[in-house]
């Protein structure tokens, strides 16, 4: 019998988001063999805003969500670096 472990990958960071500090969740989602990270985060009301993230490219996209402000589209290339960091580190 074959034993797999898969290390299970979250974390949280601090971004600067439509002129304040927001506190964004990472998580790896297990199984996906070609990278894929859910996250979350709240807005001004306390609302969650949740989407998924994929490398494509070798770089993380947000997979499409009209429903998403603004504020989280202009730093889609902050949470690459993060995400990137992230997995250096691990």
């Amino acid at each position: 019998m074959k034993i797999e472990f898969i290390k299970n990958i979250q974390f949280t960071k601090l971004v600067k988001a439509d002129g304040q500090l927001r506190e964004f969740n990472f998580r790896k989602i297990s199984g996906s063999k070609e990278g894929l990270f859910s996250v979350d985060v709240s807005d001004d009301r306390g609302n969650r805003k949740m989407f998924k993230m994929q490398k494509i490219d070798n770089t993380w996209k947000i997979l499409a969500d009209d429903q998403l402000p603004d504020w989280i589209w202009k730093n889609e290339s902050i949470f690459n670096d993060l995400i990137e960091e992230e997995l250096r580190n691990n």
